[in-house]
């Protein structure tokens, strides 16, 4: 296996920022009133996934590398809680929401397998 030597060459940081585009081209239409509610928490959360995870990767251990990655998947826990939020208050459609959830889905698998792949 080739060794990584930069967080851009990580799938998990690739698929993260895939979700991120796809979190602000959705919520784009949300309320003018949650721009500095909604909004703004579910983009922030969203960003904190790949920065987390570049982050994490730019230090110089194995185990700060997995606590990075342990808040990249909080975080990412916290967009999946807010796009559950996002369409119980009509926000988001299950047509929009769905394949938001399905990317997270997605990128938390990834990231336990880079966890696991580190040596828990």
């Amino acid at each position: 296996m080739t060794k990584v030597r930069t967080y851009q060459e990580l799938i998990a940081w690739q698929k993260a920022m895939d979700l991120v585009v796809a979190v602000y081209e959705q919520t784009r239409a949300f309320p003018k009133e949650e721009t500095y509610g909604l909004t703004n928490q579910l983009r922030r959360a969203a960003v904190s996934i790949p920065s987390n995870i570049a982050e994490g990767q730019g230090r110089n251990s194995t185990k700060q590398f997995q606590h990075f990655l342990s808040i990249a998947y909080g975080s990412l826990q916290e967009v999946e809680t807010q796009l559950l939020i996002a369409r119980r208050l009509q926000y988001l459609t299950a047509e929009q929401t769905d394949p938001l959830l399905l990317q997270c889905a997605e990128v938390g698998r990834i990231i336990n397998g880079l966890v696991r792949s580190l040596g828990q």
